[in-house]
């Protein structure tokens, strides 16, 4: 009688598996759109190929904080880019899997639908899905080869379900994580800075904001320096506070430029020292500075700007033009220029649940 208990439990048991899994809800793919909020900012230009969902944005947000895509299971995308710093990370040389530390800063990772001229400070990848893999791929990063990613989202049957309801089928591959990676960094937005309440007319500057804010705008004049600007806006202009360039930017003498930069890509010797020109958005918070994180803080840059450009092959011209006398700012004008730049922190958005770590 116990023999026949047994196999009468088993084969209730093998039933009762396969019933489930014929009560199982189909998953199917879904393409609601995901509705980007951008204020003031102007209407970015999205990829054709991989417009905005919201399964896909959701997915993309798992993936940036799920340590998984790492060796070791312990460093996400998110452990170098931390929305509380405005995604980026507060070391100058953010340390991998390996403990190993890494060659540049960490770049920050929001606005990046405004970007149009590749990603990296120098360059190296080509679009944002380009962008997504290689930090995985890094053995001074995640230390990770994109086919055991694979293999181990493939073994969760919660991670095949979100493939399936953003890309219609469960098979995963590196393309669609790289897909789901780049739809959750375009919706990264920050938009809502004390600056952009003043635009919109919401809030009013201080003072001393004010007279930051003039010479941030105000061109450099060497022949009248009591209406000389700081000449910020050179470079650090449009609705994002940058323009999608590499340049030079006069931290090193020609002779002392070890990281050439945008020439590693082009191999054109007139890049020699160029990166990219990073968004002046949330600078308050993404401390260290320059792709190297040589300054520790804002008063460094300022100074460095004022006077302490060296002069290199490639230098900017605009800022060749200073380096003999600087930018006439004295302690008020820093403090003023400093205070400006605080009112580009936008609080709402290293707050915003829709980018914080969905495992928490």
């Amino acid at each position: 009688m116990n023999k026949y208990y047994v196999i009468i439990i088993t084969i209730l048991f093998v039933l009762s598996i396969f019933s489930c899994d014929k009560t199982r809800e189909p998953i199917e793919q879904d393409d609601t759109p995901y509705e980007l909020t951008f204020g003031a900012l102007p209407a970015p230009t999205l990829p054709e190929d991989n417009q905005l969902t919201q399964q896909g944005v959701e997915l993309g947000r798992k993936l940036f904080y799920d340590p998984i895509l790492s060796s070791d299971g312990e460093q996400a995308c998110a452990s170098c880019h931390r929305q509380e710093h405005g995604f980026t990370d507060t070391t100058r040389f953010s340390l991998g899997v390996q403990g190993l530390p890494g060659k540049r800063q960490a770049m920050s990772v929001f606005n990046m639908a405004w970007h149009s001229n590749e990603f990296f400070w120098d360059g190296r990848a080509h679009l944002l899905r380009d962008q997504a893999l290689l930090p995985i791929q890094d053995e001074l990063e995640m230390d990770e080869s994109l086919d055991n990613v694979i293999n181990k989202l493939s073994a969760s049957q919660d991670y095949k379900d979100d493939f399936t309801r953003t890309f219609g089928t469960e098979d995963i591959t590196s393309e669609k994580i790289a897909l789901a990676l780049e739809q959750f960094m375009n919706s990264i937005v920050s938009h809502d800075s004390k600056y952009d309440q003043w635009k919109a007319g919401k809030a009013s500057l201080t003072e001393s904001e004010e007279r930051g804010r003039l010479l941030y705008e105000t061109e450099y004049n060497p022949f009248f320096p009591e209406f000389s600007g700081a000449d910020c806006a050179h470079c650090h202009g449009g609705a994002n506070f940058e323009n999608d360039l590499y340049m030079n930017n006069g931290l090193d003498s020609e002779d002392n430029i070890t990281d050439i930069g945008r020439e590693s890509v082009t191999l054109n010797p007139a890049d020699k020292g160029k990166f990219k020109v990073p968004t002046l958005r949330n600078i308050e918070l993404t401390a260290p500075y320059m792709h190297d994180g040589r300054f520790a803080t804002l008063e460094e840059v300022i100074d460095h700007y004022n006077e302490g450009i060296k002069v290199s092959n490639s230098l900017d011209q605009a800022l060749l033009a200073t380096e003999e006398t600087g930018l006439f700012l004295d302690e008020q004008a820093k403090l003023d220029l400093l205070n400006f730049l605080k009112t580009l922190t936008d609080y709402s958005f290293i707050n915003d649940e829709r980018y914080s770590d969905p495992f928490e």
